[in-house]
């Protein structure tokens, strides 16, 4: 594998940094070569796709390690000689239904609140949210397996806001005060999941930055501006798991995943048309790009029951994540399963929403590359649904390499003593 591996080195004055984003999709492993400039911007260089088999990947998590190797390393090699230039960093996404992320808030009344907030203070008031948001993850994903016992591991986690006596902070230390509040967005996932994400990093022979989950990448990479007064849904509809994230008052409350997408629907054209598999994926792909097909009036029947369980799953999700209060009035969809215009109709219809605590009508909107704008894309090859995914890690990548706060930096000093 080493050989083709061999690729340019950029001239490092030319830019601040190179990174990889890798989506191990259930249908496509797709890779980004991107390169960030001095004022922390994003530009793709490189892309690169490759199938996955169809027993390489299960409900969005790595079924065969070396398989799934292999075809990551094709779509890094086109992505890369595409580049004229390799990273030596990956950002890789992560799905799966037992992949589960919320923000929790903590809150602390002072006894001495005449006295500023030390780093210490600080440290030890995160060491509490860390440890209860863990607790609460074990909680729901043993009950889930139904097993007793679950290894768990931290994804990523991000300071989603502090606050004291109300009065909202970037940093609270040498603050005084009585009420500190702080939240921090946590994602986990049973150890079985991320080790093997881990294993394709190392087998890849890249370091690996980061693994992101999947939902709260697209929730971010449209900016704060767009979400940060109304919030926003998003849903992402991909090969073997539809992602879901909740934005509320300029944060991420949660993410929840169910393995039902794309995947299913072509098994279900398949089994119902006596088809192939390849050959019911291809009717499905034109079907949803409105190109001509036989069976055309068949095939949009069995969607359209199948689409009504898939809608049932989201509805079941955010319920969950709105935990009783109004959802926001905009879902963004994305992900090459929304492509089929059953799922946008599904969300927008009167019958879906009515049953939800939306106070209106929500506005469906199909998230396509060009209403991104925190990452570039120089190659014109970013041109649908299934891309904004990748596009979100890539984002994620830059605001590691880039962003650097107070609370980010008391952060990562308790997760390194915690070793989560």
């Amino acid at each position: 594998m080493a050989f083709w591996r061999r690729i340019w080195q950029r001239d490092e004055a030319q830019s601040l940094a190179v990174c990889t984003a890798l989506d191990v999709g259930t249908e496509f492993a797709k890779a980004l070569v991107f390169e960030i400039d001095e004022a922390g911007h994003g530009t793709v260089r490189g892309v690169g796709r490759k199938r996955q088999g169809l027993s390489h990947m299960q409900s969005g998590t790595v079924a065969d390690i070396a398989a799934v190797v292999d075809n990551c390393a094709v779509a890094l090699q086109e992505a890369e000689e595409m580049a004229g230039f390799r990273p030596s960093q990956v950002v890789i996404g992560i799905a799966g239904e037992l992949v589960k992320g919320f923000t929790t808030t903590h809150s602390q009344e002072r006894k001495k609140p005449d006295q500023p907030i030390s780093e210490q203070e600080l440290q030890k008031l995160i060491d509490n949210v860390q440890r209860e948001a863990l607790r609460e993850a074990e909680r729901a994903i043993t009950w889930e397996t139904g097993l007793p016992q679950v290894d768990v591991r931290l994804v990523h986690a991000a300071v989603t806001g502090a606050s004291i006596d109300g009065y909202a902070l970037t940093n609270p230390v040498g603050f005084q005060g009585r009420h500190v509040k702080i939240g921090i967005f946590n994602a986990f996932a049973p150890l079985v999941h991320l080790g093997a994400l881990q294993s394709v990093a190392s087998q890849l022979d890249l370091e690996l930055l980061e693994i992101v989950a999947e939902p709260y990448a697209v929730a971010r990479v449209l900016g704060p501006d767009v979400i940060r007064q109304t919030g926003a849904l998003f849903v992402d509809v991909g090969g073997g798991t539809t992602d879901v994230a909740l934005v509320r008052q300029g944060g991420i409350e949660g993410t929840r995943m169910f393995a039902l997408g794309g995947r299913a629907f072509t098994k279900s054209l398949a089994d119902r048309l006596d088809l192939p598999f390849p050959r019911a994926e291809a009717a499905k792909v034109d079907y949803a790009r409105g190109l001509a097909v036989d069976r055309r009036e068949d095939i949009a029947s069995i969607v359209s029951d199948d689409v009504r369980v898939w809608a049932a799953g989201v509805e079941l999700v955010m319920e969950e994540l709105s935990g009783g209060d109004l959802l926001p009035g905009r879902i963004f969809l994305c992900g090459g399963g929304s492509r089929l215009p059953e799922i946008r109709e599904a969300l927008a219809a009167e019958s879906f929403w009515k049953r939800m605590p939306f106070a209106r009508p929500p506005e469906v909107t199909i998230m396509d590359p060009d209403l991104i704008d925190t990452v570039t894309d120089a190659t014109d090859l970013l041109v649908d649904q299934q891309d904004v995914t990748p596009l979100g890690l890539a984002f994620q990548a830059i605001e590691l390499q880039t962003t650097e706060d107070a609370l980010d930096v008391a952060l990562r000093r308790v997760l390194r003593a915690m070793k989560v």
